[in-house]
């Protein structure tokens, strides 16, 4: 079974889908790895590293053509779908929900594709959730970008001019991109406080060190993926009344929140902003998918009254080398689950439920129920 690894075509991406140790660990299965070559220029490493490992360099054509499996980060070009080899196995991150045409074409061409945000949220799945392992990433470099932007240092310091009091950081959900942030904005010495509409998370806010903001929203909760719930009109309006208070007292405020496959709530509204000291910084991680900021634009830094608002998208390709590793580990962790030693083939399972959960389109068919509900 050939494994194909595509170089990325997205504009700005440094991350890639496979290094060489994962490599390593897929032609020790018995797996045929080819990747393009330059591929993992991005994160400083040569063809002789994968080579080393295992693995086949050769040109994008080839692959394409010739792989029964195409790993990769970003979604595919639409033109490059009809190029694959027919009953292929496509992974990466799809974006399915907003992505219709992506899947059709999918359909069209007999791909079996499995969407790498779509793996579940299961104790099981832990080790291939990838959108959970660049979260992560994104969290830190959030208040990494925060703190080179702000004009001021984050920590207290005592010093013979004076004692500096630390940075107050506010942080707007507790997921893992939130509880990431907090731990960073901690280990910098900042003092932290931090919201959530899931009063289950309170205790973990609190174990690493930052208060809990509580506001009163009535009945809230989370999906059985660990999701926040939408709120109500009502209930986002009484959210922004009760964090007006601690964003106007914040030097650096974080927005992580977002809707699984929805757009994501304004929480932060250019009055909220305006009411912060000038020189203050927001970060909106949820620029992407629509943002949490009233104002905030993706891949802009913006002036709002003296407030600098970063809607920097990509937050994990700041941080490329890692991001890719984790991100590798996650699609072998994947294709190792399901693979078989006898046959040294990968086992499409469309019984088992991590399978279930993230396969969108097998046999010319849309398979996955969330998306299939879609078009009724």
């Amino acid at each position: 079974m050939i494994i194909g690894v595509p170089k990325e075509t997205y504009a700005g991406e440094k991350r890639v889908a496979l290094l060489p140790a994962s490599v390593e660990r897929l032609v020790k299965k018995g797996a045929g790895v080819h990747v393009e070559q330059g591929l993992g220029a991005t994160v400083y490493t040569n063809d002789e590293g994968y080579k080393k490992a295992g693995a086949k360099v050769t040109d994008r054509a080839s692959i394409l053509s010739s792989s029964d499996i195409i790993l990769r980060l970003r979604k595919p070009p639409l033109e490059e779908i009809p190029r694959l080899k027919k009953g292929v196995l496509h992974i990466s991150f799809l974006d399915p929900f907003n992505e219709s045409q992506l899947i059709e074409a999918f359909v069209q061409s007999g791909v079996s594709a499995i969407s790498m945000e779509m793996v579940p949220r299961t104790t099981l799945a832990q080790k291939m959730d990838a959108l959970s392992s660049q979260a992560n990433l994104g969290g830190y470099v959030a208040v990494i970008l925060a703190a080179e932007r702000i004009q001021k240092i984050i920590p207290m310091m005592t010093t013979p001019a004076g004692t500096i009091a630390p940075a107050r950081i506010f942080i707007i959900g507790a997921g893992v991109a939130g509880l990431q942030a907090i731990a960073t904005a901690r280990r910098l010495g900042a003092r932290v406080e931090a919201f959530d509409t899931r009063p289950v998370v309170e205790e973990q806010v609190q174990s690493l060190g930052a208060k809990f903001v509580k506001i009163d929203l009535g009945e809230t909760g989370q999906t059985k993926d660990g999701y926040a719930k939408a709120l109500t009109p009502e209930q986002l309006q009484k959210q922004r009344e009760g964090m007006a208070k601690a964003c106007s007292t914040a030097d650096i405020v974080i927005t992580t929140a977002q809707l699984f496959g929805r757009k994501a709530p304004i929480i932060v509204t250019k009055d909220m902003a305006a009411r912060m000291q000038p020189g203050s910084v927001i970060v909106d991680m949820a620029v992407e998918s629509g943002g949490n900021v009233e104002g905030s634009q993706l891949d802009k830094e913006i002036d709002l009254n003296g407030v600098r608002v970063i809607g920097l998208g990509n937050l994990p390709g700041h941080v490329a080398v890692h991001a890719s590793q984790m991100y590798s580990s996650n699609l072998v962790n994947l294709i190792e689950s399901f693979w078989s030693a006898e046959q040294k083939t990968f086992m499409l399972d469309t019984a088992n439920e991590i399978i279930k959960g993230c396969l969108i389109t097998h046999q010319g068919q849309i398979v996955n129920e969330q998306i299939k509900d879609l078009k009724k």
